[in-house]
């Protein structure tokens, strides 16, 4: 394979046996004239000019002289270079390299022209062999960038040998340089327009299209960075990896263990999920038992993450390896936050602590609510009551309560040793240990939850019975059928069994109001509190913590957009640019990130709570089969 000059080199583009080396210039053959493009008439002089973005990469600014590779975006009329082709080096071997980067990013790599960085070699001596490659790497429009020497001054032109002029020359276009930070720009994640924020005043943000070709092309020529100064192939690159690949030992360790471990756990997580799954959990008791316990939801929830975790399925896209990190770092925090909590309930004896203040707080409790139901059975606020009902009513609540009391204490010794084993739980994370609390809340006030239904049921008894005798006063019925109200007649014995029947239910109606008010506030204080411990676990199971840590620590890694600092605009020099990211908000970032939670919560809107409220329908606290969420 022999060595040739500049003008052998440029006489046969196609020899795959020539190297090509920096030497003495040599004449170029003019190009062959073609028709003017569209818009210029035919023999005139003049070439309309266009502008050319070209997205030169910060890390390249100081590399040696050689060829500008990279992607050219005709939509955009934008050219993005990836890398530069050092001298010495065989024309044939550098196709063979683009073809090998193409074929396994599937961009459209090609050189794009040269660059010239003077240092030491003087102008004369380079510029004109430089401009002699373009005979054997054809591409249009073919970029020049330079940088002078000694100077913070570029030159850039980008020729067009297919646009004739009057003179023979070359057609040249306007070249606009923008530097990006290749490192950043591949990392990052550029977020559709949706996301982005309100523009203020001063920030030139692209077009999402020409944005979205940059990162797409940088983000898939990742093949081409492999390689390094130190390794011994036959074609030198500078990019932003050139002084060597980042790596580390543990990442690599990590990354050839994760495979067997991720199987073995997967595998581990079937198994449990299988036996979740059999006939025995599906008995009635079972079966309600385990879809209305918070418990049993959070661990059926935190179950299928852990499987989505261990999953030897690779993420397709960003997105979901976004949320397999989302999860991940969420049951790290957890089972941290719930380690945690077991070290405080451990530590000085709490949990016996605990369990010595819990059965006089029972007692107490229990105390206040019969002075309260003494209280509703003389004359609460003066009110005149129905006594017949209000005694039966208020004996029959007490005696309620006596049986609750007695449940208590017949549990007392039990108590201690059940506040261990969940204190004990603490450790499968901080929202198995919430979860539980939420359920030993509504076991310690399902007296409360009796009151309210008993007096729910009574209150909604009647205000649908006065509404039916109200629609008999007015010749009307409701059609079952149809759903609609319709006329209807009735003889004189239907309306005077209408009459009394509404007048006993008009003057029983506040007694019972009274009541089920006053045990509705009650439950709706422990529905609440309820409320406020599941808030808490939808918070841990659903923000997304690692998506927030990249925010804080490398706001690049999630783009917005895009903004541009000028670094040179003077007269006869092309505009340079400075691409720099805008991040994305960090309410955006809680948004598109979002972890689903589990759901089994009721959410109901204020009109639909009033309007239950109102008419004394129950509200429970989990979600319905049937219930429409407003």
């Amino acid at each position: 394979m022999g060595l040739v000059s500049r003008g052998a080199a440029a006489a046969r583009p196609g020899a795959a046996s020539v190297v090509v080396r920096p030497g003495p210039p040599d004449a170029i053959p003019n190009p062959i004239p073609t028709l003017p493009p569209k818009g210029v008439a035919p023999g005139s002089s003049r070439v309309p000019s266009m502008v050319l973005k070209a997205f030169f990469p910060t890390c390249c600014a100081s590399a040696d002289s050689g060829l500008l590779v990279g992607r050219w975006v005709p939509e955009q009329s934008s050219a993005v270079v990836l890398a530069v082709v050092h001298f010495p080096f065989i024309p044939m071997q550098v196709k063979e390299l683009l073809a090998q980067v193409q074929q396994a990013s599937r961009v459209s790599i090609a050189v794009l022209g040269t660059w010239c960085h003077r240092r030491q070699e003087p102008e004369e001596s380079l510029g004109h062999f430089l401009e002699g490659l373009g005979a054997i790497f054809s591409h249009e429009p073919w970029l020049q960038l330079c940088r002078e020497r000694g100077s913070k001054f570029w030159s850039c032109k980008a020729t067009r040998r297919q646009v004739p002029t009057s003179f023979g020359a070359p057609g040249e276009d306007q070249v606009m340089l923008i530097f990006y930070d290749q490192r950043k720009v591949l990392l990052s994640q550029l977020h559709p327009p949706a996301a982005l924020p309100d523009r203020q005043a001063g920030d030139a943000t692209a077009s999402a299209g020409g944005l979205a070709a940059v990162f797409d092309t940088v983000a898939r020529s990742e093949v081409l960075f492999r390689s390094d100064r130190f390794d011994e192939g036959p074609v030198r690159l500078s990019h932003w990896q050139s002084d060597g690949v980042e790596a580390s030992i543990l990442v690599e360790l990590a990354k050839r263990a994760s495979g067997p471990i991720c199987l073995l756990l997967a595998c581990l997580l079937s198994l449990v999920s299988a036996v979740s799954t059999c006939w025995v959990f599906k008995l009635w008791p079972l079966s309600f038992i385990w879809s209305k316990l918070s418990t049993c939801e959070q661990l059926n929830h935190r179950l299928e993450q852990l499987k989505l975790i261990f999953s030897p399925q690779k993420a397709e896209n960003p997105s979901q390896l976004m949320r397999k990190a989302n999860i991940l770092v969420s049951v790290l925090l957890d089972v941290a936050l719930g380690l945690t909590l077991l070290s405080w309930l451990h530590g000085k004896d709490r949990i016996g602590q605990l369990a010595d203040a819990l059965v006089p707080v029972a007692d107490r409790v229990a105390e206040e609510l019969q002075h309260l139901l003494q209280w509703l059975m003389g004359a609460p606020a003066g009110l005149k009551m129905n006594r017949a009902l209000d005694q039966v009513l208020g004996r029959f609540f007490l005696y309620h309560i006596h049986l609750w009391i007695s449940y208590i204490h017949l549990m007392s010794p039990f108590i201690e040793r059940i506040l261990w084993h969940v204190g004990l739980s603490a450790c499968l994370g901080l929202t198995i240990a919430l979860s539980i609390l939420s359920d030993i809340i509504a076991l310690l006030t399902f007296h409360i939850y009796c009151f309210y239904v008993y007096g729910a049921r009574l209150y909604c008894l009647k205000i649908y019975g006065l509404s039916s005798l109200w629609r008999l006063f007015r010749g009307k019925k409701w059609n079952v059928l149809r759903q609609r109200v319709d006329s209807c007649s009735y003889d004189l014995d239907q309306l005077f069994i209408g009459t009394l029947l509404f007048t006993v239910l008009i003057f029983l109606l506040p007694t019972t109001a009274l009541y089920y008010l006053v045990f509705t506030l009650l439950r709706l204080l422990v529905v609440t509190v309820q409320g406020l411990i599941h808030l808490l676990v939808d918070l841990i199971n659903s923000l997304p913590l690692y998506a927030l840590g990249l925010r804080l620590c490398r706001p690049y890694r999630l783009a917005a957009g895009v903004k541009f600092r000028v670094l040179e605009h003077e007269a006869g020099r092309p505009l340079r640019l400075l691409m720099q990211i805008n991040p994305l908000p960090y309410g955006r970032v809680v948004h598109t990130y979002r972890l689903p939670s589990c759901g089994c919560h009721p959410k109901h809107s204020w009109g639909s709570l009033c309007r239950k409220l109102f008419f004394g329908e129950l509200i429970y606290p989990w979600r319905q089969r049937g219930d429409k969420q407003d």
